[in-house]
């Protein structure tokens, strides 16, 4: 829109009009057809964009020529002089509705104290010598050599709410020297107590985290082939399966790696998932949302609104008092019975790992009774999406 107004062919945008317009139109980028071929794999659509990534560039570009315009009819060098120069900024006038009922004479019109402004000396301090991780990597005890030389490692600590992230600045280091990760467990962290939000975060290949205890939000973000697995403490007043042990929004985005939750996740569970496999026992509302790829094992009950916008990937849920149908989002994805071999041994193979790796004894009961309990199970599948997988396999579905 804004290239249409400004004249967007002498900056190289001859096609930025009908794309932007034609996006904030459609709202359909969660279906996989963009009919402007930006929000989309599907590469017939695709040939329907014809932009080039320069265009970008000119963009920005031009952005930040105006820009310069509008400081230098205002009088200021740099973006730091304008920081605090209330002064400059006057209400538009004919504002109707609530925007006219605002009153912003003590913010409009005046200078702030003497002083105000950004300095960079005085910018905020994330202390990241002090993290945990950091004091992992090279403290006395430090593990950076070894990540370096490709040696396995095995660490213990505690972690409280406020350690953020925790695990992140690990897995950056092994990403630095090692671009496709280490092999499987070669550095593994022992934690317990409260993880903070994003626990876990951007783990590579090669990473494993273990936590006795409970997470905040944002478990596992981004989870790139690291693997985690959270469990509560054997001496817990409470019964994991039915407690939430994780909150909302965990593996969001996450693209491969693996999670195995002994415990229920909070609403919005793997989000925007594009390949990591997981295991919990429960989920809150908006489960699988967004979801393109990977593998969902859920062994307990499922919240509202599941499986909305998912596009890819497959949700095995297990129903045991036939309430699934009620809280899915049918727009999208088909619910089945487990009839293929292939899904009973994806199933069964992810229950062994999560029993091996958390001594859950929902899932021990599950492998013990097997057969009995495999009816209970239903498999959630986009429809487009077992499609493209028949037509790969060369097998009508």
């Amino acid at each position: 829109a804004i290239a249409a107004i400004l004249g967007a062919e002498e900056f190289g945008f001859a096609t930025a009009p009908l794309v932007t317009l034609g996006c904030v139109m459609m709202r359909v980028c969660n279906l996989d057809t963009c009919p402007m071929g930006i929000a989309t794999q599907n590469p017939e659509l695709r040939k329907n964009f014809a932009g080039k990534s320069e265009y970008v560039e000119n963009f920005m570009i031009f952005i930040a020529r105006q820009l310069r315009e509008y400081m230098a009819k205002l009088g200021v060098r740099s973006v730091d002089e304008l920081v605090g120069r209330t002064d400059l900024i006057k209400v538009k006038e004919g504002l109707t509705g609530h925007a006219a009922k605002l009153d912003l004479g003590r913010m409009i019109g005046q200078s702030l104290p003497l002083g105000a402004g950004y300095e960079k000396k005085r910018a905020y301090d994330f202390s990241l010598d002090e993290r945990k991780d950091s004091k992992i990597l090279s403290g006395s005890k430090g593990i950076k050599k070894l990540i370096e030389t490709g040696t396995c490692a095995t660490v213990s600590c505690d972690v409280v709410n406020t350690d953020r992230a925790f695990g992140t600045m690990i897995g950056s280091c092994i990403t630095k020297y090692h671009h496709n990760g280490l092999r499987e467990d070669a550095v593994k962290i022992m934690t317990k107590g409260a993880g903070g939000q994003s626990f876990g975060a951007f783990m590579p290949k090669g990473e494993t985290v273990i936590l006795t205890g409970e997470a905040n939000d944002y478990f596992g973000k981004g989870l790139s082939g690291g693997k985690l697995i959270i469990k509560a403490p054997e001496d817990a007043s409470y019964d994991a399966e039915n407690n939430i042990i994780i909150g909302n929004v965990a593996l969001y985005g996450a693209t491969s790696g693996e999670a195995y939750i002994a415990g229920r996740a909070g609403e919005r569970f793997c989000v925007r998932n594009s390949g990591a496999k997981s295991v919990v026992e429960g989920v809150g509302e908006h489960g699988c949302e967004y979801m393109t790829g990977g593998v969902a094992l859920i062994l307990g009950k499922v919240g509202k609104n599941f499986a909305a916008g998912m596009s890819g990937g497959i949700a095995y849920v297990l129903d045991e008092h036939n309430t699934l149908y009620r809280n899915l989002n049918k727009e999208l994805v088909l619910m089945e019975s487990i009839e293929d071999d292939a899904d009973k041994d994806e199933i069964h193979g992810m229950l062994q790992k999560h029993f091996e790796y958390t001594g859950s004894k929902k899932a021990a009961a599950i492998l013990d009774a097997f057969d009995e309990y495999m009816p209970k199970f239903k498999k959630i599948i986009p429809e487009e999406y077992k499609r493209v997988i028949g037509n790969a396999e060369g097998r009508e579905v």
